[in-house]
């Protein structure tokens, strides 16, 4: 079994297990089971980035084998510098969750780390996936283990918000299904991506094509106006299934752009590139916005990741490579920032079970270490230099600037919004003289809440200090990427 397939199956396989096998009454065998299985599943990736060439786009740790052979369905599977980093941070991303949940969760605790074991499988697989329906029934799949999340250990209106989450999502990827199951039909029955790839199609049906595309990347993403389940899903889920929701499956949607809209439908991407950077712009601005206006630090900060992606879209569609490069770096930086974000409201809400900003005040004064953490990864959602939140954005910017500066000039205005509602957030938490009594009773982070949170500020650091190592290996599969999107595809 290759590397990918371990990193795929080892989580599922765990995850599994503790679905069969695990009960209540032995809780804490579960976690245990559950934690070596996130560990192993994040070692397993660890090969990945050490024996990657970063000199080659083309597809490495390469595997094909037959899988449904009447339809030529093939378990196919590659990564490459676009896909290589989102591995390892989905399985970084569920250690964290299934830590996180250590003492927070104490029923149906095997179902609660199973179901995380198992999206992290699903969710790797989406990334590694070099063949069509593999790519599709994985990224279909991921709904399951979410759904399950959120409608078990959500909120009040759990219900509600799994609904709105499942039927936003699979309503949006049927056009794409009926988008694949056509160019099966003209690629003389093939569902490799790379024969896709090379297709001759016609300006009308390219356009199809990427409209089907955006229905179900754009749902997932979001993009605004698609973008309403987010908050509802946000405030709803554990703390641990809005760290994941933010943090990796969120970046489903904008690699699906990578791998399907920008190298199948190129000249269509051309075409309709205006509308997706004017979209991109209302998402940065507008939601930015929207989230100064929020009550709720969830919903706060689910807002802030609508506008931070909408940097994701926005260096996608300049097509130049430091856009590209620049959208990739703000993925894997999102990744590390909301989840800290996500988590740090997660330890507030154990202790005082609110998420009302009103209900806080001077949380310093009596959590000084959990305020640093905050105060970083605040900093870091802000857009601060030398954190992972800056280099992401301050690429897509540039990269603005060689395309149009008027685009670049109200990306820009992301940074201001950006420090704005999130040091407004920080301010009415954290600082100032403890108002409530319960804040006044606070006691500060345990050794298992200081773990999880310095191993993300220690990436949020590493990211926003010594980028290279993470677009040294994107480099050469943005450029080929952007050689392919450049030629027309018109037949």
């Amino acid at each position: 079994m290759g590397l990918l397939s371990l990193a795929i199956w080892t989580p599922i396989l765990f995850g599994a297990v503790l679905l069969a096998l695990g009960r209540d009454e032995h809780a804490g065998a579960v976690r245990w089971t559950a934690l070596i299985g996130a560990l192993l599943g994040l070692a397993v990736t660890v090969p990945l980035v050490t024996g990657f060439d970063t000199s080659t786009a083309a597809m490495q740790f390469v595997e094909k084998a037959p899988w449904i052979e009447r339809f030529n369905v093939h378990y196919h599977l590659g990564v490459d510098g676009i896909s290589l980093w989102l591995i390892p941070l989905t399985a970084f991303i569920t250690v964290i969750v299934v830590i996180a949940g250590w003492e927070v969760i104490t029923e149906r605790v095997n179902q609660y780390m199973g179901a995380f074991l198992i999206l992290s499988g699903l969710m790797i697989g989406v990334f590694a996936a070099l063949d069509a329906m593999l790519f599709y029934i994985f990224f279909e799949a991921t709904l399951i283990p979410m759904y399950i999340i959120i409608g078990i250990w959500g909120g009040p209106n759990k219900i509600y918000a799994a609904f709105k989450f499942f039927l936003y999502t699979l309503l949006g990827s049927l056009l794409m299904l009926v988008a694949l199951l056509y160019l099966y039909n003209v690629s003389g029955g093939s569902f490799d991506l790379a024969t896709w790839w090379a297709l001759p199609l016609g300006a009308g049906v390219q356009s199809a094509l990427f409209f089907a595309f955006l229905a179900a990347f754009a749902v997932k993403v979001p993009m605004w106006p698609v973008h309403t389940w987010l908050p509802d899903v946000h405030v709803e889920a554990p703390t641990g299934g809005s760290a994941v929701l933010a943090a990796i499956m969120l970046k489903l949607g904008a690699y699906g752009f990578l791998r399907f809209s920008l190298p199948i439908t190129p000249d269509a991407a051309h075409q309709w590139a205006p509308l997706i950077i004017g979209l991109s712009l209302v998402a940065v601005i507008y939601v930015g916005l929207v989230a100064m206006v929020q009550q709720d630090m969830k919903k706060l900060v689910a807002y802030s990741s609508v506008a931070h992606m909408g940097f994701v879209t926005l260096g996608l569609f300049l097509f130049n490579d430091l856009g590209v490069s620049g959208a990739l770096v703000q993925m894997i930086a999102h990744g590390f920032v909301s989840a800290a974000m996500f988590l740090c409201i997660g330890v507030l809400y154990d202790r005082v079970h609110s998420r009302e900003i009103k209900d806080y005040g001077g949380v310093v004064n009596t959590m000084p270490a959990f305020a640093a953490f905050a105060a970083l990864f605040v900093m870091a959602n802000a857009g601060l230099p030398g954190t992972a939140g800056f280099v992401g954005e301050w690429m897509v910017i540039l990269a603005a600037v060689r395309d149009n500066f008027w685009i670049a000039m109200l990306a820009a205005t992301s940074l201001i919004l950006g420090a704005a509602y999130s040091l407004w957030m920080f301010k009415r938490v954290y600082l100032g003289a403890p108002v409530h009594e319960h804040v006044k009773a606070l006691k500060d982070i345990n050794a298992r809440e200081y773990l999880i949170l310095a191993l993300l500020a220690v990436m949020v650091l590493y990211l926003g200090i010594h980028p290279k190592p993470f677009t040294d290996a994107m480099d050469p599969a943005v450029q080929q990427l952007l050689k392919h999107v450049a030629v027309s595809k018109l037949g």
